[in-house]
């Protein structure tokens, strides 16, 4: 597994959303030679923003599950790559591919960007193929700063989405309503069950749980910071460059 970046073209950044996710990749951004153009953070900033918009070379969008459908459309109405790590907005996903290609737009789209937690996703994706041959539980946990608006998180869902079409006794996910209630209370025995915490300025905990009278397997991300997050975002970001289509960090990292 390799990221496919060879020459770094230095690029003026819009950042579409400037909460503490903007800042962090502000600070990688700048770190790596880039410039930040602009900072767009509610519907005036667009408006009162437009110059300076208009001379950036790609966006990167870390807004709100609201906001991050239009963001996206705007930019590619500017002809402006866009690497989008806000989550929420999913059921949208389709929907914004199709109208990416149509418009030989570029769009980078990744629920979580921290480099870890995708080698965490390529091994959930190799573990529920082989639990097809074992009987176990599984179970997805995650846990979030208080300020995080979705629940589950956009990784968790990634996660169960991959178990889901990979191992054959599940067929869906779904929220569990309270913390503590068993599984077989509030979840069929189809779905995968996904717990969600809202807990302090945690920055992301994701574990996914096997288990069976017999034993525990168990699969964990914690993240310490959002640097992590960040330096994946702008690693995207020199990556969609100059490209056209719709990318992931599975491209990135060269996994297939």
């Amino acid at each position: 597994m390799q990221i496919q970046i060879s020459i770094i073209d230095i690029m003026k950044i819009a950042l579409l959303g400037y909460g503490k996710m903007g800042k962090a990749i502000e600070a990688i951004a700048q770190a790596r030679g880039h410039e930040i153009g602009t900072t767009i953070d509610n519907e005036e900033e667009w408006g009162s923003h437009q110059t300076e918009l208009k001379e950036c070379d790609l966006a990167i969008d870390f807004s709100f599950p609201t906001t991050a459908v239009s963001n996206i459309k705007r930019c590619f109405e500017l002809n402006m790559p866009i690497v989008v790590g806000t989550t929420g907005w999913y059921d949208h996903l389709e929907e914004i591919i199709g109208l990416c290609r149509e418009q030989k737009q570029a769009l980078f789209v990744a629920s979580n960007f921290s480099i870890g937690m995708n080698i965490m996703f390529e091994l959930n994706r190799r573990l529920a193929q082989l639990m097809n041959d074992h009987d176990y539980q599984v179970a997805i946990a995650e846990t979030h700063h208080i300020h995080k608006l979705d629940a589950p998180s956009g990784t968790a869902i990634t996660l169960a989405n991959d178990i889901v079409s990979r191992l054959d006794r599940k067929t869906e996910w779904q929220l569990k309503s309270a913390p503590n209630t068993p599984c077989a209370a509030t979840i069929g025995e189809q779905a995968v069950p996904i717990t969600s915490y809202r807990e302090g300025e945690v920055p992301g905990i994701h574990e996914v749980v096997y288990d069976n009278e017999i034993d525990t397997i168990t699969l964990t991300h914690s993240a310490k910071s959002r640097k992590g997050l960040a330096q994946g975002a702008v690693l995207a970001a020199e990556y969609l460059l100059h490209k056209q289509g719709y990318y992931t960090m599975q491209d990135l990292l060269n996994i297939h």
